[in-house]
């Protein structure tokens, strides 16, 4: 595979020196482009796209060719390991992921499969390859899975929840068979990531979409814990070059100490805490990436640049910092939209870096 012309982002989240802050968004590849509604109508169905490696592809590059990003995230979807792993996943219309057996007693956990990655999530990996070659050394690629804290819960759930009431009654009534779940659910991705790596991600991300959900002892054991297992299994080089792993827990401020100190090179930050704050807690320990809120992409472009000037004000001068959102990019906003925050990191952070 190519060389990298561009590896800001990787430098960035080692903490080393970058001409200006590398930029890129959470669920870049996705509804917001009208090219990427195109290809998923043909698709016949979000898991068909998912599954063709030559669409998740095409996918994938779709914003690469929209706007000046500093890296492609692998586009994929989070329960491709759990539907691995036999739950049966579908779609709703209208109430988003299902699963047809959900997780609800100590036999069916019990029982549960660890998958065979390079068999049962070879279109995934195929995919990998595929964009690697199509990004032919541009940019790098950015791998990723839900973590196990995150995963468990639409296994149990059986999917999206408002109350989290099935698994967090499992937690507090049987937190060894959690744990049980957990663990092969953090073995699962650790392989699922490092046949990312194998074949040809250059970075590495992990959703904790609901680690906030969890009390404060609770997120520390069913959470964090096997966020930790995950990243200790995981291949940190590859050609010479360090595989830099992002951890995000969204809604997770109040724990970024020991966020910081679960192995990975960097934290994602959402929007409820001032990277000013972050920094100061964190220290030298990790990199950040953040922090815009989404629905700032609502507002014109001159509020947009504003807001990026914020954002970047408070990170303050020096490396270790990726511009991204504090979470995924809503389906409905303006791809220009996009377009000014991009070229407003562009234009304003190379003084932060002089």
């Amino acid at each position: 595979m190519a060389g990298l012309q561009n590896d800001r982002l990787l430098r960035a989240l080692l903490r080393e020196p970058v001409d200006r802050t590398p930029v890129w968004i959470m669920r870049q590849a996705g509804r917001y482009l009208p090219e990427y509604r195109e290809i998923r109508a043909r698709a016949g169905s979000f898991m068909d796209l998912c599954r063709n490696p030559d669409l998740a592809c095409e996918v994938t590059m779709q914003p690469m060719r929209r706007f000046d990003l500093d890296a492609a995230i692998l586009f994929s979807d989070i329960l491709t390991v759990p539907d691995a792993m036999g739950l049966g996943l579908y779609f709703e219309a209208g109430e988003g992921p299902r699963f047809a057996h959900p997780l609800r007693d100590a036999a069916a956990i019990n029982a549960l499969p660890i998958p065979d990655v390079a068999d049962e999530l070879r279109y995934v990996t195929d995919a990998v390859t595929r964009i690697r070659q199509a990004l032919a050394g541009s940019v790098p690629l950015i791998g990723f899975a839900g973590s196990p804290w995150t995963l468990a819960t639409y296994m149990v759930e059986g999917g999206s929840s408002k109350d989290f009431r099935h698994i967090k009654a499992l937690a507090y009534d049987q937190p060894t068979l959690l744990e049980t779940l957990l663990d092969k659910t953090a073995r699962s991705v650790t392989d699922y990531l490092n046949a990312q790596v194998e074949a040809g991600a250059q970075a590495l991300m992990i959703f904790d979409t609901w680690g906030g959900a969890l009390a404060h002892d609770a997120y520390q054991r069913f959470s964090l814990a096997f966020a930790r297992q995950v990243i200790d299994g995981l291949v940190r080089e590859r050609d010479g070059r360090r595989i830099p792993v992002v951890f995000f827990t969204k809604g997770g401020a109040v724990w970024l100490e020991s966020i910081a100190d679960c192995g990975a090179d960097a934290l994602g930050v959402d929007w409820t805490i001032s990277l000013t704050e972050a920094r100061r807690r964190v220290g030298d320990r990790v990199a950040l990436q953040g922090n815009l809120d989404p629905c700032t992409l609502y507002a014109q472009p001159d509020v947009i640049r504003g807001e990026v000037q914020r954002v970047l004000a408070e990170y303050g001068p020096g490396s270790g910092h990726v511009f991204n959102l504090g979470h995924g990019v809503h389906p409905q906003i303006p791809p220009e939209h996009v377009a000014a925050m991009v070229e407003a990191v562009h234009e304003l952070s190379p003084d932060r870096h002089a």
